[in-house]
């Protein structure tokens, strides 16, 4: 094997070979970084900049009033975009913890547990993953409708937490455990509880960080919830006063700067979710089995 450490796929230290690589990547990072970058700079021009033509892609001079005015602004609903933006919060945090344990246990007991139906569940799962959010709009808010679910925050969770791309996900990565391991441990007196906790967590790790970020990216970045299933103004999320933003103001100054800072607020928490989760996006996209 010592034959083949100089020719290892990713080696530790820089070589020439590298090259190609660089002259191809740097580039198109730069390209990928750009409209993050330009995201920031918008959001940080003064009202005199925002209107420049030619517009100037790089701020000139940062301010933070685009922000302040956005977070004291109720001209439009009444309601500081506070409580917007902590109902966003609340319903993120909620749906992303309930999808991971959901599509944990399901995905477990798809995998691991024998009972009727497994499969035909399994393949109705599959099959969901089919259907885009506009084919199940009408249904969905039958259920939710009929569930009085109507001016409710669980009107928010509940739709979210049908996450079916979660349990594919985490049951792909349950299979890879070999049964007799399962086994062993049960005969050892473990329980079920302690299977899932000690054998099947740490196996699926990778699988769960993508979850969350795909929960999160569904509550968070979520309007449907709000325009559909709410009337109360005070139960509608940031996502949703976003759209407000670019609609009911128009070409008005201000409302120009309040959108940009809304645009910014609205992207931190994706980018940094998927900073910190990254390589375990990265584990479960090359995921071949255990080591």
């Amino acid at each position: 094997m010592a034959s083949f450490h100089g020719n290892k796929i990713n080696p530790s230290r820089f070589s020439l070979g590298q090259l190609k690589f660089y002259a191809f990547l740097v580039p198109l990072g730069i390209v990928m970084i750009l409209p993050i970058i330009f995201i920031f700079s918008q959001s940080l021009k003064p009202l005199d900049e925002l209107f420049l033509f030619p517009p100037t892609f790089l701020v000139q001079k940062p301010t933070f009033e685009n922000i302040g005015s956005l977070l004291a602004s109720s001209d439009i609903t009444k309601i500081p975009a506070t409580k917007f933006l902590f109902n966003s919060l609340t319903i993120t945090v909620i749906v992303v913890v309930l999808s991971l344990v959901i599509s944990a246990m399901t995905g477990y007991a798809l995998s691991k547990k024998q009972f009727r139906l497994r499969k035909v569940i399994f393949e109705v799962n599959t099959i969901a993953l089919m259907f885009v959010p506009a084919a199940v709009t009408i249904p969905r808010y039958l259920v939710v409708e009929k569930l009085g679910l109507i001016d409710n925050y669980m009107g928010h969770i509940l739709p979210l937490l049908a996450l079916p791309v979660g349990v594919f996900l985490i049951k792909q990565f349950v299979d890879q455990i070999p049964n007799e391991l399962i086994e062993a441990a049960q005969m050892d007196g473990a329980t079920d509880v302690t299977v899932f906790s000690r054998i099947v967590m740490p196996v699926i790790q990778p699988a769960m960080a993508t979850v969350a970020i795909l929960a999160f990216q569904a509550a968070w970045n979520n309007v449907e919830t709000s325009t559909l299933y709410m009337s109360k103004e005070t139960l509608k999320t940031f996502a949703f006063y976003m759209t407000t933003l670019t609609t009911n103001i128009g070409n008005n100054v201000a409302g120009q700067g309040m959108a940009a800072a809304a645009a910014m607020l609205m992207f931190i928490p994706n980018l940094v979710i998927f900073i910190f989760m990254q390589s375990r996006v990265m584990d479960t996209m090359a995921h071949s089995g255990i080591k």
